[in-house]
């Protein structure tokens, strides 16, 4: 099937990383929302999901998206144990700041301050980038997401000491890994596939 590339002329691309609300425009035709099948649907896990034309896009392979959907929600919300919510925003944020996916940063960010109300801290992460000093335990979280984010083999026994040595135990570093390598691949997912945009007022 030939695909037709949609250009979005009078998109004003943000290019600063920030805190707002953004919106994402797709490069594909997305699926409609009222042609998604059943197992479409069942893919995105959550029914709200079908507005978004990103989460329609990847309705395509409704396996696939099931797949990424269910790993995303274990790994962000499963919070019984481990990491705190916050914590795993943090490493979701850095990882979309060091790989400047401005979209995904901006959700992660604001989830980020949502749950550990350090908003002069989250901001200062995407105002300065990812050697912003934000104290030692989220220093620590910031440098071990970004290891993984610019190649897991970077990612070292002195990066799980620092963690150590700043509070994290075992299953937090856990979770710390899984945030970052899952966010170092949904950027590079949705870089690829199109480009954020201010929201219309």
């Amino acid at each position: 099937m030939t695909e037709t590339v949609i250009l979005h002329p009078d998109n004003h691309e943000p290019t600063e990383f920030t805190l707002a609300p953004l919106d994402w425009l797709p490069w594909l035709t997305p699926l409609a929302e009222d042609a998604l099948t059943e197992r479409q649907h069942a893919s995105l896990v959550d029914a709200a999901r079908s507005k978004s034309a990103y989460f329609r896009l990847l309705a395509r392979d409704p396996d696939i998206l099931e797949a990424r959907t269910r790993t995303d929600k274990d790994i962000f919300y499963n919070t019984s144990s481990g990491l705190p919510r916050a914590e795993r925003e943090l490493a979701a944020a850095a990882t979309s700041r060091h790989n400047g996916c401005i979209y995904c940063a901006s959700v992660h960010a604001r989830h980020a301050i949502t749950y550990s109300k350090r908003a002069e801290d989250v901001k200062r992460l995407l105002d300065v980038g990812v050697g912003a000093d934000l104290g030692e335990r989220w220093n620590a979280i910031v440098a071990a997401s970004v290891a993984l984010a610019a190649t897991p083999i970077a990612f070292s026994p002195e990066h799980v000491t620092r963690l150590r040595a700043a509070g994290l135990h075992d299953a937090d570093i856990v979770d710390v890994i899984n945030c970052a390598a899952f966010f170092n691949w949904a950027n590079r997912l949705m870089l690829s596939l199109g480009e954020p945009a201010a929201v219309a007022r």
